[in-house]
């Protein structure tokens, strides 16, 4: 069994959904994003502020290569920015099959509002940066993706069986 890999912009329910979904499947799940800060022993907001975009997105890479080398069918959920790289896309498909949980601006938004943790949230306009960074980013996505599920409007009971039939 292949591992099952779950992307799409923050609040898309990635988290949530890996841990469920690993009950389900009886597979341990692993979130790059809590990988790298503990490596780090740093949140991702302070990765940002002290070193940058730039570090932390070949922190990411550098996970995902680290991941290649484990055995085992897992779930890995990956930080929203993490399939921007056209390597980690590559990587992603060698790692197992992807999923891409995509979610409308306005479902996003209703989800991370008050979450202060976004580094790339925070400012006067969340919502206008919420659109322009997923304009920018579905292609990426949807390029990484093997299926695209449709979040929106959806439980995770519904998200989860679309994940679990569509699995090889």
């Amino acid at each position: 069994m292949r591992n099952v890999i779950l992307i799409g912009f923050m609040g898309s329910g990635k988290t949530t959904v890996g841990f469920r979904l690993s009950y389900r499947l009886r597979r341990t799940v692993i979130d790059t994003d809590k990988e790298i800060e503990r490596e780090e022993q740093r949140s991702i907001s302070d990765i940002f502020a002290t070193d940058g975009e730039a570090y932390f997105r070949d922190r990411e890479t550098l996970c995902l290569q680290k991941l290649l080398g484990s055995t085992g069918s897992q779930i890995i959920s990956v930080g929203g920015g993490l399939p921007l790289r056209q390597e980690n896309r590559e990587l992603l498909h060698e790692l197992g099959q992807v999923f891409y949980l995509s979610a409308s601006a306005e479902t996003i938004y209703e989800r991370v509002k008050y979450d202060t943790t976004r580094p790339l949230l925070q400012g006067d306009d969340p919502m206008g940066r919420i659109r322009t960074l997923l304009a920018e980013r579905d292609s990426c996505y949807r390029e990484a993706a093997d299926v695209v599920i449709d979040v929106n409007g959806k439980g995770f009971e519904q998200i989860l069986c679309e994940i679990e039939r569509a699995v090889v």
